[in-house]
């Protein structure tokens, strides 16, 4: 058991998926907040647009 133990401690392939788990994480937020500026700069032109068709 001690044995095992040891060789799980020195084992470094686990830390690899965390940095790309952290990664993913990082460019998923970036996305979200692309997309959230996106969508409020689309609302912003639409109620433009709906403002001058409801002008004339």
């Amino acid at each position: 058991m001690f044995n095992f133990l040891i060789k799980l401690g020195c084992d470094e392939s686990g830390a690899t998926a965390v940095e790309y788990g952290l990664i993913l994480a990082m460019v998923f937020l970036a996305m979200i907040g692309a997309v959230q500026t996106f969508g409020t700069e689309a609302i912003a032109l639409w109620n433009y647009v709906a403002e001058q068709v409801t002008e004339e």
